[in-house]
């Protein structure tokens, strides 16, 4: 009888036992696709970028992504809104890899750690100057490139020149009235979220001998000072002219260190008030414009597809294979 029971027990459990026992994994079609697509990441996440310090002259290699990472906690406040911070990332990552895409094969691409490319502080500096604040920051930081990984931004598939900058002075630039280069992408568009921000205007105040000193011109003092100001369609300085001679609005901005080359002129006395709105160049993508619009619930990729025009967001794998097979 208990032969004939352990029999029966046999029968009805080894087959369930059997079902209940995990399939191991088979290579079916799908599989290997997504495998293939692991090995396209490991390739990307093997981009260095060669860095030249500038303090000391020594060059860093560092992986992409821990580039990206550095230059957005360099560029923009962590205290951004996370989409804000996404685009942010992609920029940053777009940059680099156009940079690094139109070299020679041979060379060996060095860029430098300031706003001549994009600002790149290591982790000793980061620590330096984010101080107490370091560790979160850098996790929220790291979260924002690490959701956007790979990602860039295409026009007509090949990456674009990214510009950005602080603060717009209700309108972006079209690249051509800064740099006279015409960019499809890089178009005038409104942008008003920065308005309300606190430091949106800025007065500063130049003597006559230091304005003459500055532009190199002769101001004399007691007389009212010829001043015409030509502006481009965002609002800008296109041309200034003072004491017949004529000078572009970038010209002046770079010249007297202006925030912005958006600027009006009062003459008080023996002193020319110089009054701007907004904070950089002006061309490509607002940040503070950038953060405004993820506080109203917009995501990266409206931010980015609204200050570029015309553009897509593609993987480095799909944009620049050329790049991937270095």
């Amino acid at each position: 009888m208990v032969f004939f029971t352990i029999l029966l027990f046999a029968i009805v459990l080894i087959p369930t036992l059997i079902v209940m026992i995990p399939k191991s994994d088979t290579y079916t079609e799908e599989n290997i696709m997504e495998v293939t697509v692991d090995e396209e990441d490991i390739e990307v996440s093997q981009l260095n970028v060669f860095v030249e310090r500038s303090d000391s002259g020594e060059v860093e290699e560092i992986p992409l992504e821990k580039y990206v990472a550095s230059v957005v906690a360099s560029e923009m406040p962590a205290e951004f809104e996370m989409e804000a911070l996404k685009a942010q990332a992609i920029a940053a990552r777009t940059y680099i890899v156009n940079h690094l895409l139109h070299q020679e094969e041979e060379e060996k691409v060095v860029i430098s750690d300031t706003t001549e490319h994009q600002v790149y502080k290591n982790d000793d500096e980061l620590k330096a100057t984010l101080g107490s604040d370091y560790h979160w920051k850098m996790e929220k930081v790291n979260e924002a490139v690490k959701a956007t990984k790979n990602e860039i931004i295409t026009y007509d598939k090949q990456p674009i020149t990214p510009t950005f900058f602080s603060m717009s002075n209700g309108y972006t630039e079209d690249a051509k009235n800064y740099w006279g280069n015409e960019l499809p992408y890089l178009k005038s568009v409104e942008s008003h979220w920065e308005e309300k921000h606190p430091d949106f205007t800025e007065q500063i105040v130049f003597t006559l001998d230091e304005i003459s000193s500055k532009l190199g011109v002769s101001l004399q003092a007691g007389v009212s000072i010829p001043i015409k100001i030509v502006r481009t369609e965002s609002n800008r300085v296109s041309e200034l002219t003072i004491q017949d001679k004529t000078f572009s609005g970038r010209e002046v901005r770079d010249m007297l260190g202006l925030r912005s080359n958006d600027f009006s002129i009062k003459q008080k006395n023996e002193h020319l008030i110089f009054t701007t709105k907004g904070y950089g160049h002006g061309v490509g993508m607002s940040q503070y414009g950038a953060n405004g619009m993820a506080e109203e619930g917009k995501g990266y990729k409206d931010i980015l597809t609204y200050y570029y025009q015309d553009v897509e967001i593609e993987t480095i794998t799909e944009a620049a294979p050329a790049l991937v097979a270095k």
